[in-house]
This record gives C-alpha cells, sequence and structure tokens, in this order.
C-alpha cells in the first residue's frame, strides 16, 4: 500500500508506519530532524530546486497555495517526474510496493497545502 504523510505527523505520532513499511523521504534538503524519522530519502522525487525556490519566493506574497497554482507547480512537477533520476527512483520505489507498504514523507501538511506528495503518490498509483 502507498501512503503519504508530512514530517510533524510522524514526529509526534499523529501516524505511525508499520515497523516493517518503507518510510520514505521525499525531498531535495533534509531539515533537522527529519532523518531520524524515515528510513531514506529520495532527492531525485522530490521537486526541482529551482521550483522550490520560486515558489517560495511567490508564496511571500500571496500564500503557498495560490505561488503553487499561478507558476503551474503541479504541472511542472510533473515534468520534472520524466527525468531519468526521477524515472529511475520511480521504477525502484514500485518495485518496492510489490514487497512492503510505503510511505512518503515530506514537509507539507497536505490538508492545509499542496504538495508534490500528492501528485506522486497518483503518478505511482497510476502506473502499477
Amino acid at each position: 500500500m502507498l501512503r503519504d504523510t508530512y514530517l510533524a505527523a510522524l514526529q509526534h505520532d499523529h501516524v505511525e508506519p508499520d515497523p516493517e513499511a518503507l518510510v520514505l523521504g521525499v525531498v531535495r534538503k533534509p531539515m533537522y530532524g527529519f532523518s531520524s524519522v524515515v528510513d531514506k530519502n529520495q532527492p531525485a522525487l522530490a521537486p526541482p530546486t529551482d521550483l522550490l525556490d520560486e515558489v517560495k519566493e511567490v508564496a511571500d506574497d500571496v500564500g503557498h497555495n495560490e505561488a503553487c497554482r499561478e507558476l503551474r507547480f503541479e504541472d511542472r512537477y510533473l515534468d520534472h517526474l520524466e527525468t531519468p533520476a526521477a524515472q529511475n527512483a520511480m521504477h525502484d520505489l514500485l518495485d518496492v510496493l510489490q514487497e512492503r507498504d510505503v510511505w512518503l514523507v515530506c514537509y507539507e501538511n497536505t490538508e492545509q497545502k499542496i504538495c508534490h506528495r500528492t501528485s506522486l503518490k497518483d503518478e505511482l498509483q497510476s502506473q502499477r
């Protein structure tokens, strides 16, 4: 099964992945404390740095979600998933999913903010 969550939910025990599951970070640059709650991180599945920087810059004026909409974040992230590095990482992850559950982890609470995990999860599920 493929699931997703965010750092604070793991740190504060709001979710508890099965011990057999792979808890996979999908962030470009792990912040302090991130590595202690994930089994490993796969930066190839994170949004590209330039896209993240653009979102942060625009979000200062209009907020995170509006910045994502204005910058076509989801479309641009899906384009990124077509790169060889992302394709290889997704292929590897699909192999893991045949054996065990996987939790995708980054920083955003998707109940409040747009996050690449939603698009990544949808893309992986469509390829299963």
